[in-house]
């Protein structure tokens, strides 16, 4: 995160909040080569997290969460190519820069908690993210490629 850059504060709209966390992400992101694993573990514990609480409150009102943010979004994969269960996960896991994942980890607490985005909208925000990740996994056809840095379009 930019030591200049400040959290928006919470009345800024939504859409400059959600912005703010998507370019602090990205920045992370790419200035560390973030492998596309270590970004995928911290960006499902998010979702997970995140959902937990929107359902639990949902649960208690009598609602329902939408299947856009519930749901993981589909994506085209080979069916035909190694899966990730064939990789030897043990060892990958082994690997894994706990450091750098802490510190991504934190950020996206603080921005989504100091900014108070609402869950909802966070999770719509890593639901995308999820969708790049799960792409890039599902094109791994060997465990090295999961350790590649994660691949961000230009202008995401």
């Amino acid at each position: 995160m930019d030591e200049n850059a400040k959290i928006p504060a919470v009345d800024t709209p939504i859409e400059e909040r959600l912005l703010f966390l998507q370019e602090n992400m990205v920045n992370f992101v790419k200035q560390y080569n973030l492998p596309v694993i270590e970004v995928s573990l911290v960006v499902s514990k998010y979702i997970r997290v995140l959902l937990e609480s929107l359902e639990r409150a949902a649960s208690e009102s009598g609602e329902k969460i939408p299947e856009n943010i519930s749901q993981a979004w589909e994506i085209d994969a080979d069916l035909s190519a190694p899966t990730i269960e064939s990789f030897p996960l043990d060892k990958l896991l082994g690997t894994l820069d706990e450091d750098r994942m802490d510190i991504l980890d934190t950020m996206m607490r603080v921005i989504i908690n100091g900014a108070e985005i609402p869950f909802s909208s966070a999770l719509t925000l890593l639901r995308d993210w999820e969708m790049r990740l799960r792409i890039q996994m599902a094109e791994a056809t060997s465990p090295g490629h999961l350790f590649s840095p994660m691949d961000l379009p230009e202008g995401f």
